[in-house]
């Protein structure tokens, strides 16, 4: 049974599709934004997977439709990546009234969504996001960006999809330590703002990442639905949508010390920088200590790291991160900018808090 969320934003409204099998229907759910070619970018891991599915559905529903395969990891979501995809969508003569289709995870969606953005001054585009990671985050909400040295996403525009399908059953492709990278950001939902969803996450969460189809649906269409309805009240980010930040400000710059290497997944880092939160939380007196060890007790319990020294690689030195702190884009005016919070389930923007107690945090 599949499930539809829509995100309300008017002309720009769209559906987010989840349930099992989606991919095999995606040429009937994408044939009304379908007009000439339609090239499908996926990676070189997804192709071999799940690219057929999606090339059949189209030509069975009479859609011309091309491949564009590029290489796998979050180095491809960089400036060069960026003008592989455009030039090789503009090669294939895409058309300004067409349809995009981005296949596979965060990096290809944000690559695609981005280049869509931009071609011929904005072409829609579709999400078909195969790891729970974009399924639960990435493709809801039209955030599109690339990674440069200086920081994570800090090169980038919002361009809304025309349709998200977010097929569960191909999560089941998916190796451990990607589906618990996703499983941090779903995780992120009920520390920031519900803290029933976390307790159902705690009884149900390890079922649904053992493939309890049931499980898994309730999960990705419950953060969908959150992250739907804060997007339709605060599309580019002004305000209440900062708080699906939670953990972002030290995740990035996890992220960025470690270069994008592989060693720290973006939802590792996610679960890592969700704890640094909580605990600067309690350091400048907004939480009790309980609500960080209870955060901790579960990421733990499903095998997320939680601790800087939980990955492998070189500690990085506090002043190293708060370097990267002080160029992530949420930052202003050189003041950093965090999601804090008061207890599970509710979180508040705090715009100035001291560098002295962040590197305390670090440093512990």
């Amino acid at each position: 049974m599949t499930q539809t969320v829509s995100v309300a934003l008017g002309p720009r409204s769209y559906d987010i599709h989840v349930g099992a099998g989606l991919l095999a229907r995606s040429g009937s759910l994408l044939a009304p934004f379908a007009h000439g070619l339609v090239p499908v970018v996926t990676d070189a891991n997804v192709a071999p997977l799940h690219l057929d599915a999606v090339l059949n559905s189209l030509h069975a529903r009479n859609i011309d439709a091309a491949p564009v395969v590029l290489p796998p990891g979050e180095e491809t979501k960089s400036f060069a990546g960026l003008e592989k995809v455009c030039r090789e969508l503009l090669s294939l003569g895409v058309e300004r009234s067409g349809l995009i289709v981005a296949l596979g995870g965060g990096v290809i969606g944000d690559l695609t969504g981005f280049a869509a953005g931009m071609l011929k001054r904005g072409v829609n585009y579709a999400q078909l996001p195969t790891t729970l990671l974009a399924q639960v985050d990435s493709s809801v909400g039209g955030k599109t960006a690339i990674d440069v040295p200086e920081g994570k996403n800090l090169i980038g525009l919002f361009h809304q999809p025309r349709i998200v399908l977010a097929d569960i059953s191909v999560l089941a492709t998916l190796p451990r330590r990607e589906l618990l990278a996703g499983y941090a950001e779903v995780v992120k939902y009920g520390a920031l703002r519900d803290v029933e969803f976390f307790a159902w996450l705690e009884t149900n969460g390890a079922a649904a990442l053992a493939g309890d189809e049931a499980a898994l649906a309730r999960m990705v269409a419950h953060c969908c639905r959150m992250k739907a309805e804060i997007v339709a009240r605060d599309e580019h980010e002004f305000g209440e949508r900062a708080l699906l930040n939670l953990g972002h400000t030290f995740g990035h710059a996890l992220e960025a010390a470690t270069n994008y290497s592989g060693t720290l997944l973006h939802g590792e880092a996610v679960a890592v920088g969700m704890v640094l939160a909580f605990r600067l939380s309690e350091r400048l007196g907004h939480s009790p200590g309980a609500e960080a060890e209870r955060l901790i007790r579960h990421l733990k319990a499903v095998g997320l790291p939680t601790a800087i020294d939980d990955f492998a690689g070189e500690r990085p030195a506090p002043e190293r991160l708060l370097e990267f702190m002080q160029r992530d884009k949420k930052s202003d005016a050189g003041r950093l900018k965090f999601v804090l919070a008061r207890r599970l389930g509710e979180t508040f923007l705090s715009n100035d808090v001291p560098a002295e107690a962040v590197r305390a945090v670090l440093a512990q």
